[in-house]
């Protein structure tokens, strides 16, 4: 189907008037995809977009909630800030008016930036020709941060890597999912695949676009585009990359998408599911879905694990099972749930946004969101292990900051909360990063996973947009991307772009004893350099 459109230097009227017709573009755009989609392929039941009121679709049995023992509800240890740190002049996490006009680190440098705006997501591929590649979307709030003055964004970046000091773009997509996929951006490395949804706030109709990344990641190919799921918001992609999932979080919708040929994408499963983020265990036979906990009379928020084996197995008419529920007592809003193994047993890492009082009317505004680890080696009886939280998260000191009016504190949907977190391997990972939205970039060390540490952070100067109300506070909500061999991670900032980052040796895990020795010139050597580069490719 060709090729996306390409980056270029551009003055900022010429960039500012293209933003506008992009924006106009794409939220006219409905009616022509949905013509241009029956062209493409013939609509059937599960994917014909004007079947959306119609009913149908699998209603698991609902799974009894869970609430086991948890462990204590307190802020992670911090490790000491190394030398050129500048560091937090209060508690952990917190971030006064003024405090970070120059930017805050702790145990983490700054290699390079690019770009003015951030979302949600940020992914690396490296494809069979050498070329590294960093992919991040640019739109927070869709149509605001397209009228930034002297910024603005459209659409998703595409990065050449080669030199993470000075990324360059090479790229921009900006079909209709691109220039709006909200938190459903996702990729799978396996087959160099990325694929989004439409997406806001609250859900979109679900026109999907699906690119191939492996001629050239730093010019995908669109490879599909058109109404193949019945909403979207968030998504999920199993590892063989064969389906697709995208998720409306605001309605009972989730739609499995088969792209066995990603040039003829088409639904095999509707399941009538409240999903907010959504991921999928090694073999595809599991869900682990953040579950909002907005269905009528449904529950309190938590985890959700879904057996898609069928779905999976492409059965006729596929059903998928309520394997069990969890829930904890600071929940907020579940945003997504990561799986990994520790030596060979199953852990998730889950994430909540925002705070209890966000979504529901006399919730605690000072309880907010944050991480934790949940063991799964018992599927059906799931308990946290270990939370992952900053001081500032903690109730008393959110209250003191709120009333101190701190940048975005005023905002149910920013200040101290967590919003997205990334593990450094989905196999045995030592290392956490999270956005926490106001108090920027954090990275825990999960070594010991029932005794995790933060190790770094880093603060990006703030920047008045509009997604900030215009006030001097990071949107940090980007699940950040690993380069484990370089100890650097690649992060979004919402108002300021994108940023590479390197973890001071000193508190990446097992760094001060490596006895790794200097690789020569040899052809085991270069295989070893050139497997290095990849390193980080697997991470999720």
């Amino acid at each position: 189907m060709g090729k996306s459109t390409h980056g270029s230097t551009r003055s900022p009227r010429t960039r500012r008037s293209q933003r506008l017709r992009l924006l106009l573009s794409a939220l006219s755009a409905t009616p022509a995809l949905a013509a241009a989609a029956v062209a493409i392929g013939a609509p059937n039941p599960l994917n014909d977009l004007f079947a959306l009121g119609q009913a149908g679709g699998d209603s698991p049995a609902r799974a009894p909630i869970q609430q086991p023992k948890e462990p204590p509800f307190k802020a992670t240890p911090v490790a000491k800030c190394g030398p050129g740190s500048h560091k937090e002049p209060s508690v952990d996490g917190r971030v006064p008016a003024g405090s970070a006009a120059h930017g805050l680190n702790c145990n983490i440098t700054l290699i390079g930036h690019q770009g003015t705006e951030g979302g949600f997501k940020v992914f690396r591929y490296v494809d069979p020709h050498g070329h590294v590649c960093a992919y991040y979307d640019q739109t927070l709030m869709l149509p605001l941060n397209a009228l930034n003055p002297g910024a603005g964004s459209e659409g998703v970046a595409v990065l050449d890597m080669s030199h993470p000091a000075h990324p360059v773009k090479t790229d921009t997509l900006t079909t209709p999912p691109m220039l709006s996929p909200h938190e459903s951006l996702n990729i799978n490395t396996k087959r160099g695949l990325l694929a989004a949804v439409n997406g806001n706030l609250s859900t979109e109709p679900g026109f999907v676009a699906v690119y191939s990344l492996k001629p050239d990641c730093r010019h995908p190919v669109l490879d599909a585009l058109g109404p193949y799921a019945r909403f979207g918001h968030e998504s999920g992609f199993t590892s063989d990359g064969k389906t697709f999932y995208a998720t409306s979080t605001a309605l009972q919708a989730i739609t499995a998408i088969d792209l066995s040929d990603p040039k003829h994408p088409h639904a095999v499963w509707q399941g009538n599911v409240y999903s907010h983020g959504m991921s999928l265990s090694a073999n595809g036979n599991r869900a682990y879905i953040a579950d909002p906990g907005t269905a009528p009379g449904g529950g309190r928020a938590g985890l959700l694990i879904l057996d898609t084996s069928q779905i999976q197995a492409r059965k006729d008419n596929p059903h998928a099972r309520e394997v069990s529920r969890l829930t904890w007592s600071s929940v907020s809003i579940p945003q997504n749930a990561i799986p990994f193994t520790e030596h060979g047993k199953p852990y998730l890492l889950e994430i909540d946004e925002y705070n209890q009082a966000t979504l529901h009317q006399g919730g605690n505004p000072d309880i907010v969101g944050a991480a934790r680890i949940i063991d799964i080696s018992n599927e059906r009886k799931p308990r946290i292990v270990s939370n992952l939280r900053l001081a500032i998260d903690q109730p008393a000191a959110h209250a003191a900051a709120t009333q101190a009016g701190d940048p975005g504190t005023n905002n149910p949907a920013q200040g101290y909360a967590a919003h997205y977190c990334n593990v450094s391997s989905q196999t045995d990972p030592k290392l956490v990063a999270c956005s926490f939205i106001a108090s920027g970039l954090r990275v825990f060390d999960i070594s010991k996973l029932k005794h995790p540490k933060e190790i770094a952070y880093y603060v990006a100067p703030p920047k008045p947009r509009s997604e900030n109300g215009e006030t001097d506070s990071d949107f940090a909500m980007s699940k950040p991307a690993f380069v484990p061999s370089r100890r650097e991670i690649w992060w979004t900032d919402g108002t300021s772009g994108f940023y590479a980052l390197r973890v001071a040796k000193g508190v990446w895990p097992h760094a001060a004893h490596s006895s790794k020795k200097k690789c020569g010139k040899g052809h085991r050597c270069k295989k070893k350099r050139a497997a290095n580069r990849r390193q980080g490719e697997d991470s999720p």
